[in-house]
């Protein structure tokens, strides 16, 4: 007997056969762990990865740095551990580069590490150290960091602000995304489904938004919202909203003349129901298409905003901005520092556009499914 699949399964079966959109939805699923426990996986767990060494600045991946730690005496409470986990952990501590020390008698002898060829001898009270627990010094106190991507040039951690960078990208995908579906879908059903000036009137207003460069819109927007984080989502979902609507218009004149919507007609059904009840979850294949295609799109936009610095505003950590504040090194003695997130930009983009591609193909019901 021929088993019978629904159609969420038959496109899921679909889709696992799609090796490159199972490798996009894979690195997006990394994404999203990095996103939510980014400031627990990050070597700098400060808000937002901002502990800065000048001295050890635009360092190469690998560098090693060894460390005086000097606690405060007093910590303040900052915060329960859920506000950790999203906002990071204030560092109740100071790091003194160093590139040796000594000890004797109680007290301890630095060579503070200015640069490659300098040093500058300073010496601490090993008792006010480690607060009056000299048994536990060298272990505390003393510490060496390996840089994985090196540093930039205010000595942050490069791997750090590109770890904590990953919740901007996803954040202003996510909540582009969700602005121009709930308007692309409100006006495109609308305008599909009543046709006549309530279509002229939508197709107007999508008209004239498309005719505006999108670059240009979401410039004019974030100049009159102002700069910021949340300002930034709102200004890229504004200007997404057409191409779901244009998709989603089609798509519900297309279904509204097949038979099941007339009968629904027919049998008194309001069209705040039939749109909602029985068209919407009929053309829900092309808005996820849509709405991975946008998702990329909101990622690429916001890094180019933020590097042309009228995107997140610093010390924030965004890999558009961190191109930004390295590309300088790109001719001179250390690219990797604008080329690592560059290559993240190009990670992800390409993740979401190969999901997408996947749903395509899977939500295309003349694609014959899998015995």
């Amino acid at each position: 007997m021929q088993q019978t699949f629904s159609y969420k399964q038959q496109t899921w079966k679909r889709l696992k056969k799609n090796k490159g959109a199972l490798l996009g939805l894979f690195i997006i699923t990394i994404a999203l762990l990095l996103t939510i426990f980014g400031y627990l996986i990050a070597p700098d767990g400060s808000p937002n990865a901002d502990l800065q060494t000048v001295e050890i600045q635009a360092k190469k991946p690998g560098y090693t740095q060894q460390f005086l730690k000097i606690p405060d005496r007093i910590k303040s409470w900052d915060g329960i551990w859920i506000d950790h986990l999203f906002n990071g952990e204030k560092n109740h501590y100071k790091l003194i580069p160093i590139s040796g020390y000594k000890i004797k008698n109680d007290s301890l002898f630095v060579n503070k590490f200015i640069d490659e060829d300098t040093s500058v001898v300073q010496y601490y009270s090993i008792n006010d150290l480690t607060l009056n627990q000299p048994e536990s010094f060298i272990a505390q106190n003393i510490i060496i960091k390996k840089y994985w991507q090196g540093t930039d040039k205010f000595g942050r951690d490069i791997l750090s602000r590109l770890i904590i960078g990953t919740r901007v990208s996803l954040a202003v995908g996510l909540i582009a995304v969700l602005i121009s579906l709930t308007l692309g879908i409100i006006l495109g059903a609308i305008a599909g489904y009543f046709k006549g000036w309530v279509d002229e009137v939508v197709m107007w207003l999508v008209n004239v938004t498309w005719s505006i460069p999108t670059l240009l819109l979401v410039f004019a927007i974030t100049l009159a919202m102002g700069k910021g984080f949340w300002q930034i989502f709102i200004a890229v979902g504004l200007t997404m909203w057409v191409s779901v609507a244009r998709l989603v218009r089609g798509q519900v004149m297309a279904v509204k003349e097949l038979e099941f919507v007339q009968a629904a007609k027919a049998l008194g059904f309001t069209n705040f129901r039939i749109i909602v009840k029985h068209i919407l979850p009929n053309i829900l294949g092309p808005i996820l298409v849509i709405a991975a295609s946008n998702f990329a799109t909101a990622i690429i936009v916001e890094a180019g905003l933020s590097f042309l610095g009228i995107g997140v505003q610093p010390p924030q950590p965004s890999w558009g901005l961190m191109i930004k504040e390295n590309y300088n090194f790109i001719i001179t003695h250390n690219p990797m520092l604008a080329l690592v997130p560059g290559f993240a930009i190009m990670l992800l983009v390409l993740a979401f556009n190969l999901l997408g591609n996947g749903l395509r193909d899977a939500v295309d019901v003349k694609t014959p499914s899998a015995p």
